[in-house]
């Protein structure tokens, strides 16, 4: 008996308007006969994956928070993602809009996939853990509009201690995000590190740090006093987090597998992104 796959296109719809790069890929799969879905928010994907184990693949069509956001609706699957960027940068998609007819070859399984490492979140108050989540990209600590005070440690050792307006810690594959905003260093999607990057901070010794994977940082929030300070998750809903809270921060299990077509190398990509050619 032949097992059907599904194809899920994951669009958003104030970058794709009026679905017309995701009606073209449509298309392509009406012509090879291939059982597909489309859907635009994460509740509506994560309802058909409740539905069906026979996911093959979702292919997403947005910028890197589209693809994040898909990521995060997915993880545990072990479903591969293609990207089509119809954003400003796009350094996490593997296709851009007018690179379409890779998506055929995909389709009959001539790509490979590059796993990217994940972040694991929590945060522990009087001793307690509270809160926990797990992120693609980066993990931010900031203020409300105020500078704050951080602690931050290695398993277990200070690294440093600054005022400033937080800090990111980040992976590999979110080194081209704010943190590379923030003055971060561009690390190769595929390494297994963990990237420090202070924002803003107060005294110039504080400098990001690229530490090896299977280190713990913590976040030492102590000083917070009565300012207001939140953790972040890929840019998700913002955690409050209060004085003598401490947020855990370590390389996660789950990873995040991406389907790689395009003939073209990761510092190709990062000059054409960051190059004088916009």
């Amino acid at each position: 008996m032949t097992v059907t796959q599904k194809i899920i296109l994951y669009v958003n719809p104030d970058r794709d308007v009026g679905f017309k790069v995701s009606g073209r890929v449509s298309d392509m799969l009406r012509s090879m006969d291939t059982e597909y879905e489309i859907c635009a928010y994460p509740e509506q994907l994560r309802e058909i994956l409740a539905e069906t184990s026979m996911v093959s693949m979702v292919i997403t069509f947005g910028g890197d928070g589209t693809l994040l956001h898909c990521a995060r609706a997915i993880s545990g699957l072990d479903i591969p993602i293609l990207g089509v960027n119809l954003g400003n940068k796009g350094f996490i998609a593997e296709l851009e809009s007018d690179e379409l007819e890779l998506v055929h070859a995909a389709l009959e399984g001539h790509y490979t996939l590059q796993r990217r490492m994940m972040l694991d979140v929590s945060v522990v108050r009087d001793g307690k853990p509270i809160y926990t989540d797990f992120a693609l990209n980066d993990v931010v600590v900031s203020g409300l509009a105020r500078v704050i005070e951080i602690d931050l440690f290695g398993d277990g050792r200070n690294i440093m201690t600054f005022s400033g307006d937080g800090l990111i810690i980040s992976t590999p594959t979110g080194s081209t995000a704010y943190s590379m905003a923030a003055g971060g260093p561009i690390v190769e999607p595929d390494a297994e590190n963990i990237i420090i990057t202070p924002i803003c901070p107060h005294v110039l010794w504080a400098k990001p740090y690229v530490l090896a994977p299977q280190r713990v940082v913590t976040v030492d929030m102590h000083r917070l006093g009565e300012k207001q300070a939140y953790l972040s998750s890929d840019g998700s809903d913002s955690f409050r987090l209060v004085s003598n809270d401490v947020v855990i921060v370590k390389k996660s299990d789950l990873t995040t597998s991406l389907v790689r077509l395009a003939d073209r190398s990761f510092y190709e990509k990062v000059s054409e992104k960051l190059g004088e050619k916009q």
